[in-house]
This record gives structure tokens, C-alpha cells and sequence, in this order.
């Protein structure tokens, strides 16, 4: 590096000694970064595979189903409802808690019961609705959360809650808080991906990148976005004339001038450039093998349905998420969409509740026959819950074709199965209109505390220093919910 003259009529002069002190300054703060980094859980701590705790979770498979599936059909059931279809709901229950926009406004809020029917299931008994009749037949390796909370009502603020524990997009989710502070378990895949499923609906709710993005991490923590289609990841193929050793040779020359760039500025944002060509070199060769199915026998297929022959359905992407953590991808997110039934709810709903039923349930079958369940752990969960009374502009609800159910945040369930979690098992209630948690409420917070407890992580422990702050996933909240810990 060279430096202006020290001439003093030089504007832009510096002095031996403000070259030493400068130079002091910022060996100074490299150390300090060094410290931080290793009190925050990078890659000198991730080799530990579980930075305070012993890990019961290796791997985290995260089925989100956007848009927020109806607890009050699915997982919560309330026959007693049924005695008061149609009634208003009392204001001792809803205690003038807040609506959306788009039932404030009704002159009635009328009590729909389930229309579905509830009956236990495996040894456990665990009551599931008959819209989910496979993931029924696992009852016995689920965890039914009753209790969930979040404290937002409309649908990109509770997702972002839920993925980063924040509203405010920007922070880093999940999937990257876990590459962060653990590190990556194989060599040719990315630690963290993320699948998006097709619904052929246009009316989705849109996924945001921000979702599964690294925040103010370094980049390399965000997660490698697998498509539907003949190119899981676009730009791996060499163009024409340029074969493998070619690429070699560029990518070395590639890395010495960024590592040169490097040692003079430091910026950790060039090391994660060079990885991240690393990486796309060596998933030139595991990608296709990854996404090649041809070696999968026919039971497979059986197990999850032949729509896991179609890339970028839901069923393939559950598949594709087992063949990523077989082969130690730390974290796969797997997205499924349109939800949100405030209309036509008696027929979009049971619908949607098969395309993620069958693929769901083979997920966790087949990892429990491949000995992977105990470490793997798959989370089942939208953004939040559906509300009791019916959606609607009739005056008579209840025969309304088109009647859906609002948003509801107060209380939602959720399930899990695997990684030292405990089997057959409920936790939580809610009270006798599923408005309100009467029982072991579990705060998104908590939610995500647990999940890191289960990998081996300290939720107050795991902090990254950023705008003078140190952050975490968790923010200054959330307790580990050990009642569900084997």
C-alpha cells in the first residue's frame, strides 16, 4: 500500500506517527471483531456442533405453509362449538381485541364450528380433523403445539416474525442464524436452502427473499434458492468452449486477486465472494446429482405420491428436502402457499390441506425408516391461525357457500416431530372458542429459542454486533420450551 508524501503544504499529507496510530486503530478493532465474532457463535465455534449444549437436532427441515392454515379444522378441536353455531361471540372472550379490516366491519361476528371431523388417532390419542388423514397416521411421532401466539395480524409482518423475530424485514432468519453459529456439515452444498413450491395460484401471497436472507450477517449465511424445473440453480453449467479445468484455472485466478483485494481492505464481503464461486464449482457436480430422482425406487414414490416426479410441486420439493439433509444440508426451508381462505374456505381449504398432507407425513416416515428422524427436526407451521366466527357478507353465514375464516393471531397450532422432541405429545390449550391460550402459551420467541435449544445453541448467547448493538434472533424475549423436550 502506498501512502501521499508527508510534505505538510500536501492537503492530503500523512505523518509517520498518524500512519502508526491509524495502524493501531484498526489492528485494534480487527482483534476486537476476532473476539466478537467467536463470543457470537462464527466459525471457530461452529465445529463444536453445538455451541452450548449438546444438540439433539443435526439438521431442521421447516415446512412453512404460508398464508396460515385453520387450527380450528386441523389440530384444535372444539365440539363444543357446535351447540353454538351462529351465536355472536361474546365479548368476554374476544375482549375487544384487535380484527383485521376485513371482518371489523360486519354487523354480525357469528361462531362457525369445524367442518371437519375430529377423532384420535395412534397410540397417543392426539385428535386431528380428517382433512390430514396421513399426517394422522403419524400421530404418535408428532408434537402438537395448541398454544402458539404472535403478535401480528397481517401476513408479511407475522412471516417475517416468524422466520427472522422481527416484523421489520432485514434482520437475518433462521436458516442463516444456524449457518452463523454452527457452520456447515458438508462440503459441496450449501448449509442453508430454501425451496419454493408451486400452487398454481396467482393469489399467493408473495414470498419475500428477505425471508430466508442473511440480514446484517455476512452474505454467505443467506440461503441458495433451489428452483423447480430442469435448473435447480441457474449459471452452473460451463458455457461453451469452457470445460472444467478451464473454469479451475479462472477460479484460482479469481480467488488470488480477490485475496489481494483482501489483504488490503479486509472487507469480509470478499472472502464470501470467494467462497461462494467455491461453492458454485464443486455444486456444478452436486446439484444435478442431487436433483437426478432416477435412482429413487418406485416406494419412494409411493410414500410420497407421484407428484414428487414433478419438480417444483410440494411433494417434490419434501422429497428433495430429505435428499439434502441425507447428505448434511444444515437447513432447508420448504414453502407451500395459498392458505389464506377468507372465502370458499369449505373447498380451498380441505384442497390445500391434501396437496401438504401426504408429502408431509412421507417426510417424516421416511426419515424415521432411514434412522434420521432422531436428529433431523421438521417443524409443520404457518404464520399464524384462523379466527372462530365466519367470514362472510351474508346474513346467513353459516349456508354461505363462499364463507372463510379471518386471520387470528391470539392462538394457532402448530406441529413438529423429531430431533429430541417428544412423541405423541400435546402441549397448550385453548379456551372453549380457540380464541385465547388458556394453557402453556409458546410465543414465537419461544418458538425460536427452542429450535436453537434443540441444535445446541444458546438463544441469548447467539449475538452478532451490529450499528453498536449486539443482536440476536430472539431480540431481548423467548424462554426454551422444555415441556417438549424429550
Amino acid at each position: 500500500m502506498t501512502f501521499p508524501s508527508h510534505n505538510p503544504n500536501d492537503p492530503l499529507a500523512i505523518h509517520r506517527r498518524q500512519v502508526l496510530q491509524w495502524g493501531g486503530y484498526g489492528l485494534g478493532a480487527m482483534a476486537l471483531q476476532s473476539l466478537l465474532s467467536k463470543e457470537a457463535g462464527g466459525a471457530p465455534l461452529g465445529s463444536t456442533g453445538g455451541l452450548h449444549y449438546r444438540a439433539t437436532t443435526k439438521r431442521v427441515i421447516f415446512l412453512t405453509q404460508s398464508g396460515a392454515p385453520s387450527q380450528i379444522e386441523l389440530f384444535d378441536p372444539k365440539p363444543q362449538l357446535v351447540a353454538r353455531s351462529g351465536q355472536e361471540l361474546p365479548g368476554s372472550v374476544s375482549m375487544g381485541q384487535r380484527l383485521t379490516t376485513m371482518t371489523a366491519g360486519q354487523s354480525r361476528m357469528a361462531v362457525m364450528p369445524a367442518v371437519t371431523t375430529f377423532k384420535p388417532y395412534g397410540e397417543s390419542g392426539i385428535e386431528l380433523g380428517d382433512w390430514i388423514p396421513h399426517i394422522a397416521g403419524i400421530a404418535d411421532d408428532i408434537c402438537v403445539v395448541r398454544s402458539m401466539q404472535t403478535d401480528f395480524i397481517n401476513h408479511a409482518p407475522a412471516l417475517t416474525f416468524m422466520l427472522t423475530g422481527s416484523q421489520l424485514p432485514g434482520r437475518p432468519s433462521l436458516g442463516a442464524w444456524s449457518s452463523f453459529g454452527l457452520g456447515t456439515l458438508n462440503a459441496n452444498l450449501p448449509e442453508f436452502a430454501v425451496l419454493v413450491s408451486k400452487t398454481g395460484n396467482s393469489g399467493d401471497q408473495p414470498l419475500y427473499d428477505y425471508y430466508w436472507g442473511a440480514g446484517f450477517l455476512p452474505s454467505r449465511h443467506q440461503a441458495a434458492k433451489l428452483r423447480g424445473g430442469a435448473e435447480p440453480v441457474l449459471y452452473l453449467k460451463n458455457p461453451a468452449g469452457i470445460d472444467r479445468q478451464t473454469r479451475r484455472l479462472q477460479l484460482d485466478a479469481l480467488a488470488e486477486l480477490n485475496q489481494h483485494k483482501h489483504d488490503a481492505w479486509s472487507d469480509p464481503e470478499i472472502t464470501t465472494r470467494i467462497a461462494q464461486y467455491e461453492m458454485a464449482y464443486k455444486m456444478q457436480r452436486s446439484v444435478p446429482e442431487l436433483a437426478d430422482l432416477s435412482q429413487e425406487p418406485q416406494s419412494t414414490f409411493d410414500l410420497y405420491g407421484e407428484e414428487a416426479k414433478e419438480p417444483g410441486t410440494y411433494a417434490f420439493n419434501c422429497l428433495m428436502a430429505r435428499r439434502m439433509v441425507e447428505r448434511d444440508v444444515r437447513f432447508v426451508q420448504v414453502f407451500l402457499g395459498d392458505w389464506d381462505h377468507h372465502v370458499k374456505m369449505r373447498t380451498r381449504s380441505p384442497a390445500r390441506a391434501a396437496t401438504s398432507d401426504r408429502p408431509s407425513a412421507a417426510l417424516v416416515r421416511d426419515l424415521k425408516q432411514r434412522g434420521m428422524l432422531d436428529d433431523t427436526l421438521v417443524v409443520w407451521a404457518g404464520e399464524f391461525g384462523r379466527g372462530v366466527t365466519a367470514q362472510t357478507k351474508s346474513s346467513d353465514p353459516l349456508s354461505d357457500p363462499n364463507v372463510g375464516r379471518d386471520h387470528h393471531p391470539r392462538c394457532f397450532s402448530l406441529w413438529m416431530a423429531g430431533g429430541g422432541l417428544k412423541r405423541g405429545h400435546v402441549h397448550g390449550a385453548t379456551d372453549d372458542y380457540c380464541y385465547n391460550v388458556v394453557e402453556n402459551p409458546v410465543h414465537i420467541h419461544d418458538l425460536q429459542a427452542t429450535i436453537l435449544r434443540l441444535m445446541g445453541v444458546d438463544h441469548e448467547r447467539l449475538t452478532y454486533r451490529f450499528m453498536g448493538r449486539d443482536f440476536r434472533l430472539t431480540d431481548v424475549h423467548g424462554r426454551v420450551v422444555h415441556d417438549i423436550i424429550a
